[in-house]
């Protein structure tokens, strides 16, 4: 953005509790505070709302929430009785600070928008991953989509419509437990293909290395891994480093620790990305008309 970092003081007292002061005047300012909340999610949602309070003290115009990476995203709704609903408790953790907007990058589930009841604008790291993926010589021909599980179809099938409108293909999966999951059979053709997995996030990377071996029994040619948030927890690392992808291609939209890097991995950069969208909120510009549509702006 051509821009330089506001100063800001955080850090943590004895006790573990932390503290945040503003080193600059932001009165009447428009703020943009920029914290993904992952892990430890914790830590980072408080120090983002202890942020927020401060710009609110401090009499900033208005406070943006800039969060690349929203923690909790996955708990949207209750799966079985007596279950926390904890996505919308963050929504309205995050407006009750004080925050004026948000802006979010890739939302598990799109009806996390609706658990604010301040403006949420919502962008895709898609365009980003397809503009890396066009730079690469792979024939249009040979390339399939696949979804890692059956919620995520939406998503591939909008990322195949632009990949030259590739064929698409599901991994059918029972999930027996949180983090553990089991793939019983496959949807669509893929044999002597590149198969590109397309998913949100990457966690413990079960399903998607799971889904690639259930690939590569069905002939495909190689496999490639694409997501937009990294969050890597344990054995990920291991499963994704195993052989099974030719390319694993995430974004920076959760900083990955240098102990994470494996020689498959590609990071790209959702700066651009962000950057231009801060731009078009803040000079009150749609980001839905052309040429801006190809950012996958909402």
């Amino acid at each position: 953005m051509g821009l330089e970092l506001g100063k800001i003081k955080i850090k943590r007292f004895a006790d573990g509790e932390i503290y945040v002061q503003l080193q600059e005047s932001v009165r009447g300012c428009d703020v943009y505070l920029v914290q993904p909340t992952c892990p430890p999610a914790n830590e980072n949602l408080m120090e983002l709302l202890i942020m927020i309070d401060a710009c609110r003290r401090a009499s900033a115009k208005n406070i943006t929430a800039v969060i690349p990476y929203f923690g909790y995203a996955r708990a949207d709704r209750k799966t079985q009785g007596r279950e926390s609903i904890a996505a919308k408790l963050v929504a309205n953790l995050i407006t009750e600070a004080g925050a004026n907007r948000v802006l979010a990058c890739d939302l598990h589930s799109g009806q996390s928008m609706g658990y604010f009841d301040i403006p949420v604008d919502h962008v895709y790291g898609q365009p980003v991953i397809l503009d890396y993926l066009a730079s690469k010589t792979i024939c249009s021909d040979d390339l399939v989509v696949v979804s890692p599980d059956v919620g995520g179809v939406a998503r591939a099938r909008a990322f195949a419509k632009k990949l030259s409108d590739a064929p698409l293909a599901i991994v059918d999966k029972r999930r027996h437990g949180h983090n553990v999951a089991e793939v019983m059979n496959l949807i669509g053709d893929v044999k002597g293909k590149v198969a590109v997995m397309v998913d949100d996030m990457i966690d413990t990377a079960g399903t998607i290395t799971k889904g690639a071996a259930l690939l590569h029994q069905e002939g495909a040619r190689e496999v490639y891994a694409c997501s937009t948030h990294a969050v890597f927890s344990p054995p990920a690392i291991e499963r994704l480093s195993s052989g099974l992808f030719q390319e694993v291609i995430i974004t920076n939209t959760i900083p990955v620790s240098e102990q994470n890097y494996f020689p498959q991995l590609t990071v790209l950069s959702v700066a651009n990305l962000l950057g231009e969208t801060i731009w078009r909120v803040h000079d009150d510009c749609s980001g839905v008309l052309e040429p801006f549509s190809t950012l996958g702006i909402d």
